[in-house]
């Protein structure tokens, strides 16, 4: 009562309380909604949103391509329940270098990624679908990547352009410096591509002609790139002897095109080098620190595939295949040729160095599954000889596994806050197919959840899945995919932590992984109880500087 002017009269008191318990009243008695519609409605899941946060019991609401709500249990009038109980409910899982594209134009399933729970898959290591020449026509950087997405891909699919694709477009496969007006054509082919949609650079640096830039080119089109919002990426110029020097590469164009950074497939390779990983991390958090944004991804094997090119000097590479093949024939060539390869083979032993795909059918029944040291046997020379007649006789760079790193580093680069992962490989589907790959295209993402979160317990599986789903999406600079939160993409992956594995393996790598159930990709479900559903709901998913115009 002190609190009321002694003016008002008592009536008008009494009115305004009144008043006041009406209002009160009348929200108490609010009349309940309608509950709200949605097309699919998961609930009874264990919720792992992609932050990390520890994971809850709730459910998840999809309408069109966008997820309309995650939270507590909630009712919703829904075309599809899906019951998720004892499941672990998830973003879609993003595969930061996938050789998928022509793969992928062959058949859209996408299985071999699709059965781990990948739905965003990233090319663009030192080449990339686009831009090219085709037939006296010019293909765009968002033109090739239009194509494959036309074509019908389940799941969806965004690259860098290759550092390499422009070098080659405006330089060709000479090594050389680029001039000045090539330098300027190239930035141009840049600045299109983000505008396209490009997620950045990528670049290869043991390979040519990628090898061929220098320091500076690649920094002249990382600062174009930075203007869009991009990222640089890398295979780096060395992973074993000149290791912290390349590192020091990627450091340096960073900084100096004031652009992230990443590096590719993070590994020392060959076992001299085993020790030098734990100095390449301690300078990647330094420069952390500093504020520079350096990440890095893996794939989760001890053993990498590439060509033979993997031992084999650029130098002799230059010009082309052709000029590549021809060279190697050369007799005066031979002696500087083999001594080279064979200073690579004292760090990379030849009996390390599996040999999986050949282009002719002849080579690939003598020497398939063989061991290059194998393969000299039987043709009695000399692994440094067998490995240049070889790649002659089959006209082909020959597709090998090379088991050069070591089980412990995996487990320390797979526990850092900062590693993302990738599978370096295509994405497979017909494994009617007699062909070879590495079992990375069919385990690498799975491990993450089985044999390294679950079985060893190297870290929560909320942390895990934050790897494979929010940290590659900030990395990328994209938004409203990574997480599952209110108008973000549809994206989701339905999974038995308990079952997830890897069943692929170097003797037997066509395996798809189990324990991924349901997989939606903008909001349409590609995965029902394991097997595809026939639909092809991916999108070419466009990088920061995506321009309309």
């Amino acid at each position: 009562m002190a609190l009321i002017n002694n003016n008002i009269s008592n009536l008008t008191y009494l009115f305004i309380i009144s008043l006041l318990l009406s209002c009160s009243s009348g929200q108490e008695k609010k009349l309940p909604q309608e509950p709200i519609s949605c097309d699919i409605l998961i609930s009874n899941g264990t919720i792992y949103d992609g932050s990390g946060s520890k994971p809850y019991v709730g459910s998840l609401a999809i309408k069109d391509d966008k997820i309309i709500y995650v939270g507590e249990n909630t009712d919703f009038q829904a075309d599809t329940v899906i019951d998720a109980t004892d499941l672990a409910v998830s973003p879609g899982f993003i595969n930061m270098l996938s050789w998928g594209y022509n793969s992928l134009m062959d058949d859209g399933r996408a299985l071999s990624d699709l059965k781990q729970g990948v739905t965003l898959e990233i090319f663009g290591e030192g080449t990339s679908p686009g831009p090219y020449w085709k037939d006296g026509k010019f293909i765009s950087f968002g033109e090739a990547m239009t194509m494959l997405e036309k074509k019908g891909v389940s799941v969806n699919i965004g690259s860098f352009l290759g550092a390499a694709t422009t070098r080659i477009l405006e330089v060709g496969y000479k090594n050389r410096q680029a001039t000045p007006s090539e330098m300027e054509r190239m930035k141009g082919h840049v600045e299109n591509s983000m505008k396209e949609g490009a997620m950045g650079i990528g670049s290869s640096l043991i390979y040519a002609p990628g090898d061929y830039a220098s320091t500076e080119e690649l920094t002249e089109l990382s600062k174009v790139a930075s203007e869009y919002g991009g990222m640089y990426i890398s295979h780096l110029r060395s992973e074993g002897t000149n290791l912290l020097e390349a590192l020091e590469e990627l450091i340096s164009i960073s900084r100096n095109a004031n652009i992230p950074a990443e590096v590719y497939h993070l590994k020392a390779s060959r076992e001299p080098n085993w020790s030098k990983l734990d100095d390449v991390i301690k300078r990647i958090e330094e420069v952390r620190k500093e504020g520079l944004k350096i990440t890095a991804d893996i794939y989760t094997y001890n053993a990498s595939s590439t060509g033979l090119t993997g031992v084999i000097p650029t130098w002799v590479q230059e010009g082309g295949h052709r000029a590549w093949i021809n060279r190697m024939k050369d007799p005066e060539v031979r002696p500087r040729l083999l001594a080279d390869i064979r200073e690579q083979l004292d760090e990379q032993p030849p009996e390390g160095i599996l040999l999986v795909g050949f282009k002719t059918s002849k080579m690939s029944r003598k020497y398939l599954a063989k061991t290059v040291a194998e393969a000299a046997a039987m043709r009695g020379q000399t692994p440094e000889e067998a490995i240049v007649d070889m790649v002659i006789e089959d006209d082909h760079r020959i597709q090998c596994i090379y088991f050069s790193m070591s089980e412990d580093n995996i487990r320390k680069k797979i526990q850092l806050p900062w590693v993302s992962f990738c599978s370096d490989a295509g994405s497979y589907s017909d494994i009617s197919k007699k062909f070879r790959t590495h079992p990375r295209a069919f385990g690498s993402f799975i491990r993450v959840l089985g044999k390294y979160s679950r079985d060893e317990g190297l870290f929560p599986l909320e942390e895990g899945i934050r790897r494979l789903t929010q940290l590659p999406a900030s990395n990328l600079n994209i938004e409203s995919i990574g997480m599952l939160k209110e108008n973000y993409f549809a994206d989701v992956v339905i999974f038995d932590p308990e079952k997830v594995d890897d069943n692929a393996t170097f003797e037997e790598p066509l395996q798809f992984a189990v324990g991924v159930e349901h997989v939606f990709v903008n909001g349409v479900q590609v995965l029902l109880n394991g097997e595809h559903t026939g639909k092809y709901s991916g999108r070419f998913v466009k990088g920061p500087g995506y321009s309309k115009i």
